[in-house]
């Protein structure tokens, strides 16, 4: 059998195994099968481009070949890694695994991607200076790259739906009036916003609420973008910017916003970081945490994935008990929970939408490469939220003492 026999027979076991719908298959010579209306095509470069992808059978694999142009996907990216994901949900016999196996590994061994292009980061984990370099690998991209797929204000977390029609910048506003009210914000309050990107909290905080609103960084990109964007909403007097560790904090705040952040600190590091928020947070004070998390109990080590080498390095899901647990064992309470996992799942499709409408002006920002690191890890993140692989909660978090408030009209947003 020559290579595109191999690799015709080996996707059409997959499809199997998958089941309807599945993709459509172009190869390196221009033949083609499957679904004539199949919403996407993958698209094998070359003839040992499937062994690429699915040798070893990892997702960093798969990530790589798509991020080297050994294989491209062409059409509605979600379908195609929907049907990714039922692929690694199928039941496998050993038979049908060896029988793969068999047909991979009759393909070429060859492929564009070489493990020395992988980002590496040094120095013990979660340190200052290495934190400082993952954070900046990620959101000093390029403001004008972010700019191509999230709302006006430039809010880099999940948004707040109340309908699947509504605008990306209809439900980011309702976000961030979600977590001012949530944190019961008043006219000269003190904010603090942990990880706070462009600044469009502290400076809806600001704006709308009258406090006085701190936002700590270690972006520098993102600092200056956010002063910039603070002074020209007419809050640049209500609103500073830092760049700064959480580890660094001082001073006292009546209100804290984690938005984003905990993903970053990594799971043994989780009670020193609420330990920090509350050191700081004034007496009788609220901590409005907002993080994705995981319903997979069972990783205890990190191991290479596309997530964590191309996008963020170091980060970590936990279970959402374990964040809890954590900001208890600092001797917080949790006061309330909600899940915004659809809302999240939207947010991405938005965000996709939009990198794939400006995709000319994304890869002159960042260049061919990142534009194809981000689609994909946003489309399948899109997925993994989807399928309640992975969720998004807000945390409000106390101190015990606190006076308690009945109902929860308050912690909804104006417009609910």
């Amino acid at each position: 059998m020559d290579a595109s026999e191999v690799s015709r027979r080996a996707l059409d076991g997959l499809a199997k195994l998958a089941g309807p719908p599945t993709p459509r298959v172009r190869l390196w010579n221009g033949d083609e099968w499957g679904p004539p209306e199949a919403p996407a095509t993958i698209v094998l470069r070359h003839p040992g481009a499937l062994r690429s992808m699915l040798l070893p059978p990892t997702d960093l694999s798969a990530g790589e070949a798509y991020l080297f142009d050994d294989v491209d996907f062409v059409g509605d990216i979600f379908a195609l890694l929907d049907f990714g994901a039922r692929l690694g949900e199928a039941r496998q016999s050993s038979l049908t695994r060896g029988r793969l196996l068999w047909l991979l590994r009759r393909l070429p061994d060859e492929k564009r991607r070489d493990e020395a292009d992988r980002p590496k980061i040094g120095g013990r984990l979660h340190s200052r200076k290495r934190d400082r370099i993952a954070v900046t690998h990620h959101y000093d991209t390029g403001n004008d790259f972010f700019a191509q797929f999230l709302d006006s204000s430039m809010v880099y977390s999940c948004a707040h739906f109340l309908s699947p029609t509504e605008s990306l910048d209809e439900a980011q506003r309702r976000k961030l009036d979600l977590v001012c009210r949530k944190l019961r914000l008043v006219p000269e309050m003190r904010l603090l916003d942990v990880g706070c990107g462009w600044g469009a909290l502290v400076i809806h905080a600001a704006r709308e609420y009258g406090v006085r609103a701190t936002g700590i960084t270690l972006s520098g990109e993102q600092a200056a973008e956010a002063r910039r964007r603070a002074e020209a909403a007419g809050v640049g007097g209500r609103v500073e910017i830092l760049e700064r560790d959480y580890r660094d904090l001082n001073g006292e705040f009546d209100a804290i916003a984690s938005v984003g952040m905990v993903e970053h600190v990594g799971r043994k590091e989780l009670v020193e970081y609420f330990e920090e928020l509350r050191n700081v947070l004034s007496p009788g004070g609220q901590i409005l945490n907002h993080g994705i998390v995981t319903r997979n109990r069972n990783v205890r080590r990190v191991t290479p994935t596309f997530i964590n080498t191309y996008v963020f390095p170091d980060g970590e899901l936990v279970p959402v008990d374990t964040v809890a647990g954590a900001a208890e064992d600092a001797g917080l309470e949790v006061r309330d929970a909600e899940s915004l996992r659809a809302s999240y799942a939207l947010t991405l499709r938005h965000w996709v939408a939009n990198l794939e409408r400006n995709r000319d002006a994304a890869v002159a920002a960042a260049g061919e490469r990142t534009y194809r690191i981000w689609r994909l890890y946003m489309a399948g993140s899109a997925v993994a939220f989807e399928r309640a692989a992975i969720s998004v909660y807000q945390l409000l978090l106390t101190d015990p003492q606190r006076p308690w408030t009945y109902g929860r009209s308050e912690l909804l947003a104006a417009d609910d």
